[in-house]
């Protein structure tokens, strides 16, 4: 009795790991068909080839000029400013650091409590960091009376408000 249940059993468990059979007929395939793109070229800005000659270009979409830079080192102030609230209400101090924020740090930092954040003001001008080659992005130092907190500052566009996507605290 127990051999024809062990031979069930392996039985049952062979057709579980064969892999199914198909009802309909095998589509035809052929060795010598030429593919098809299945999307279209992708082309940068005015309809030209990404990278021509596999270079990459001097900037990535958007120069840097002084405007850029006086609108983000505003931002990083203006965004540290609200966040150094730590006696604001949790409501109130959301709803005023997400002006500044993208849309990604505004849900990250929905549910921070503000009681727990060390600094309570700024004390000096924010500094800019940026890459030449890249206008979509920035980091800014922010000095705080907890240490100075670093912003990561974003854009999507040269005419786009600049949003900060992270605040990070001093090293201790």
């Amino acid at each position: 009795m127990k051999k024809p249940l062990t031979l069930i059993a392996v039985a049952l468990l062979c057709a579980a790991c064969a892999p199914a059979a198909s009802t309909g007929a095998a589509p035809a395939t052929s060795s010598s068909a030429s593919p098809t793109a299945s999307a279209p070229v992708s082309l940068s800005a005015n309809s030209g080839p990404q990278a021509p000659g596999g270079t990459i270009p001097a900037t990535i979409g958007i120069a840097w000029d002084q405007a850029s830079k006086d609108d983000a080192l505003d931002v990083a102030e203006n965004a540290m400013t609200d966040f150094a609230r730590p006696t604001l209400n949790e409501t109130q101090w959301a709803n005023d650091l997400a002006r500044w924020l993208t849309p990604q740090a505004t849900a990250d930092y929905s549910s921070v409590d503000p009681s727990n954040i060390p600094a309570s003001r700024v004390t000096g001008a924010a500094t800019l960091s940026v890459d030449e080659a890249n206008g979509y992005g920035a980091s800014a130092s922010v000095p705080t009376n907890a240490g100075t907190y670093t912003l990561q500052l974003l854009r999507t566009g040269k005419d786009a408000p600049w949003k900060v996507n992270r605040l990070t605290p001093p090293a201790s």
